[in-house]
C-alpha cells in the first residue's frame, strides 16, 4: 500500500497543536471552515469543501492530548480516500518546536490524484503552522487552489 508522509515544526506548544487537530473549532482554522460531527474517538467527523455533501468523513480512531490523532476515511467524495488512514503524531524537539509527523496511508495505489493530495496536505500542514504561529491559516476556501481538483 502506497502512503503519504510529511514532517513539519511548529513553534507552539503541544498541547495547542494538539487542539487545532483534535477539534472542530481548530481544524476549521486550517483545513476547512465547515467541520461538523463528533471529534471523540468513536465519533465521525464530516468535512465539507465544494458541494453541500462532505467532502471527506472520517471515524475517529485515536485522540490522545498532546500525542496523536488518526482518523480513518469512511466516506465523501473521493473514492481513493476509502478505508484509508490518516495520522497526526506529535513530538517536541530540541529547539522547543512540536514536530507533526503525518501520515495518510493505505493509498491502494501511487496515483495523480495522490500527487495531488500529497501537495494539498503538504500545503495545509503549513496552513497549521502558520495558523499557530502567526495567527493566519488558509483553510478552504481560502487554500491556494494547485489544480482543477482544488
Amino acid at each position: 500500500m502506497a502512503e503519504i508522509r510529511h514532517r513539519i515544526g511548529i513553534s507552539a506548544p503541544q498541547a495547542s497543536v494538539y487542539e487545532a487537530l483534535a477539534t472542530k473549532d481548530g481544524l476549521s482554522r486550517w483545513w476547512t471552515h465547515k467541520v461538523e460531527g463528533d471529534a471523540a474517538v468513536g465519533g465521525t467527523l464530516n468535512f465539507f469543501f465544494s458541494r453541500p455533501e462532505p467532502g471527506a468523513v472520517m471515524d475517529v480512531l485515536a485522540s490522545t492530548p498532546g500525542d496523536r490523532v488518526s482518523w480513518r476515511c469512511v466516506g465523501g467524495g473521493a473514492d481513493e480516500w476509502i478505508d484509508t488512514s490518516i495520522d497526526f503524531e506529535l513530538k517536541s524537539s530540541e529547539d522547543d518546536q512540536t514536530v507533526v509527523l503525518f501520515t495518510h496511508r493505505d493509498w491502494q495505489e501511487p496515483s495523480e490524484f495522490m500527487a495531488h493530495c500529497s501537495t494539498k496536505w503538504g500545503y495545509h500542514l503549513l496552513g497549521l503552522k502558520a495558523m499557530l504561529e502567526d495567527g493566519q491559516g488558509t483553510p478552504y476556501p481560502e487554500d491556494i487552489k494547485v489544480s482543477n481538483w482544488g
